[in-house]
């Protein structure tokens, strides 16, 4: 069971990216069977399939490839024997037995059956197949496409485990559900590499150095079991899949949600961070309001925020100042060009328009609705999301997160900042409580704790979030002492902070509130010079002494020395070509191609938008295609809802309760 070539490692070949690889199988490889006659077939799904589907293909490109109907395989369905039928199914007992019922009996609900796997199918699955003779003689095609996995965007995706956090630090006795949660995620993780024939050197987060009397927890092996059961896998591909890498293409780094617990709490800045943030969104469906047909009122509109929308694609990295000073020089230039928008602005009537003039106002009209539509959207989300800033007081707040972070604030400027700030919802005072609880956790634990709970006013489902950071293990800080002379005194030991993060070597902060980053960013830039400790990062298989050398950029930039400029709220400039200068599509218009071996990187227990952000920047500085992956994306909301649900089930001592 193999697949045809449909795309190239990142080893050689034509350059094609993670998405373009995954939407071409898909409606190539799949939709288009090569022993098919027929011109118009039903495509049968399960609740996963569609999913991956949907994330990387339009409904238009399904007909296109002559699909006609999109069927539910667990749904009552009606018979069309005249037509042929695409499975595209998991591998279960369930969706094996009904597809064989479909296909059996004195009438079939389909002509003929071409069946796709989106994983590996076990032995005892096609002996079940292959002993139904019925079933068998209306088969088409019986393949593995090994693609189980839902692309967030061209350089994310997920394994859709949206339960993968609780299952793997929610109850240390049950390993029975953690083990297959890990087992499904491999096997998930695993698909991926097979689409783009990537055969990775897998890197992992050891487990941390415990004295000898200490016995390793289940949580500390997460990445180590998760590594071997994709490194199983990847074992079988090599002997199974025709054309499958035999020698290592490229870098697969193993993480889970421990490595960085502030990220998923923190205030993010971008545009892409905010949105998911502040306003109500379904994954990437956002609601809102535009004026109805009548013009009376007004109606609601759901639109994706995805890579369709070119506005979109350029500002969501951008921090919302930036976002909001692009957006609005955007629609002043839009205005002063197109001509429908400066007849419309200029007559207060129509009935003052010659006709002449009215020509070209319906010649406009078309492209002026749809861009003034997209244009509107984006100025009315960034309006909401600088009014929502304004209104619970979240410069403050941010600025405060952030120092607490980089080590330049402590214990009494959160008290000062609680006692003054009365503005500021429950929400964001439990990320702050828990901002400070992993920075300063002795600061936090007892009487003290207690007094600083009850000043952020948290309910008893905000304390045992709080406490349930520790599920995720300790946040790395350092010392950072607050003396400035050469010769540190004995009592500048009572002065001393704690930081989370160091400022980046050779970066700039342009704008307020953007010095934070994730942890993430810090680990694939090691990866990349062969800088990541061996001791703390694992190999599976152990890479050769040239391979760093050869997968770095030749033209690497020298290391530029910290500028403390004070960032600003400041207008950005329109380059030459009529992009921003930092503008995403900018830089695509210019031709780069990406080059060197693809990084993945996979967090288990839900990545960030932050995290997305690096992996986007990260690539265009590296010259390497960054991928990330992981079991969910995660919003701040939804992470404190998993933290408060879960329950640490095991014995603890007295000194552990926080009273």
């Amino acid at each position: 069971m193999s697949f045809s070539d449909s795309g190239s490692s990142s080893n050689g070949g034509d350059y094609k990216t993670f998405r373009q690889i995954t939407r071409e199988r898909l409606l190539y490889e799949m939709l288009r069977p090569e022993s098919s006659k027929s011109t118009w077939k039903v495509l049968v799904v399960d609740n996963l399939t569609v999913k991956i589907l949907s994330s990387a293909c339009k409904m238009s490109e399904f007909t296109q490839q002559g699909i006609s109907l999109v069927e539910i395989i667990t749904k009552p369905r009606q018979p069309m024997t005249s037509m042929e039928a695409i499975y595209f199914i998991q591998p279960t007992e369930a969706n094996v037995n009904a597809f064989l019922s479909d296909m059996t009996g004195q009438s079939p609900l389909y002509k003929k059956a071409f069946v796709f796997f989106s994983s590996p199918v076990s032995r005892s699955l096609v002996t079940l197949i292959r002993k139904d003779t019925r079933a068998m003689k209306r088969i088409g095609a019986l393949k593995e496409m090994n693609l189980e996995y839902i692309s967030m965007d061209s350089q994310g995706f997920i394994t859709s485990n949206e339960n993968a956090l609780e299952d793997l630090y929610n109850d240390e006795e049950n390993h029975q559900r953690a083990d297959a949660c890990l087992n499904v995620v491999a096997k998930r993780i695993a698909t991926v590499l097979a689409s783009l024939k990537e055969y990775p050197f897998v890197r992992y987060r050891g487990a941390k150095g415990l004295d000898a009397t200490t016995m390793t927890t289940y949580r500390e092996l997460i990445p180590t079991k998760l590594a071997a059961s994709v490194w199983n896998c990847l074992t079988k591909y090599k002997q199974t899949i025709e054309d499958f890498p035999q020698t290592e293409t490229c870098e697969l780094l193993i993480l889970d949600r421990s490595i960085d617990q502030i990220a998923p709490i923190i205030h993010e800045w971008t545009y892409d961070a905010m949105c998911h943030d502040l306003l109500k969104m379904e994954g990437n469906k956002y609601t809102h309001e535009v004026p109805s047909k009548t013009g009376d009122n007004t109606e609601k509109k759901d639109v994706l925020l995805d890579e369709e929308d070119p506005i979109w694609v350029e500002l969501r990295d951008a921090h919302i100042a930036d976002a909001s000073e692009r957006l609005h020089e955007k629609m002043t230039n839009f205005v002063s060009k197109n001509k429908a928008a400066q007849l419309k602005q200029s007559s207060k009537d129509f009935g003052d328009l010659s006709s002449k003039d009215l020509q070209k106002m319906v010649h406009a009209l078309p492209q002026y609705s749809e861009q003034i539509d997209k244009l509107s959207l984006h100025v009315d989300i960034a309006r909401t999301i600088n009014r929502t800033i304004m209104e619970q007081g979240l410069r403050e707040l941010g600025q405060l997160e952030q120092d607490l972070v980089f080590g330049d604030a402590g214990r009494k400027d959160v008290i000062k900042f609680l006692s003054t700030n009365n503005d500021i919802n429950k929400e964001s005072k439990l990320r702050l409580m828990m901002i400070f609880a992993e920075i300063y956790p002795k600061k936090f634990a007892g009487e003290k704790g207690r007094k600083m709970m009850e000043l952020a006013e948290l309910t008893g489902d905000d304390v045992v979030a709080v406490n349930n950071l520790r599920l995720l293990g300790p946040v790395h800080t350092e010392c950072k002492s607050s003396t400035t002379g050469s010769f540190p005194l004995k009592f500048d030991v009572l002065k001393t902070k704690r930081a989370a993060r160091r400022d980046r070597v050779g970066e700039t902060q342009t704008w307020m509130l953007s010095r934070f980053y994730p942890i993430v960013e810090e680990l694939v830039e090691k990866l990349n010079k062969g800088h990541l400790p061996k001791q703390d990062y694992p190999c599976m298989n152990e890479p050769r002494p040239t391979f760093y050398s050869s997968s770095q950029s030749p033209s690497a930039s020298p290391v530029l020395p910290h500028s403390r400029r004070t960032p600003s709220w400041a207008r950005r400039h329109l380059s030459d070509d009529g992009y921003f200068s930092d503008s995403v599509l900018g830089r695509a218009s210019s031709g780069i191609k990406k080059k060197g071996q693809r990084i993945f990187v996979f967090i288990v227990g839900g990545a960030t938008r932050s995290e997305l952000r690096a992996c986007h920047k990260l690539t265009e500085k590296l010259d390497r295609e960054i991928i990330l992956g992981s079991s969910s994306f995660l919003d701040p909301h939804t992470f404190l809802t998993k933290m408060k649900q879960m329950n640490e089930e095991e014995e603890i001592s007295l000194d552990d309760i926080d009273i």
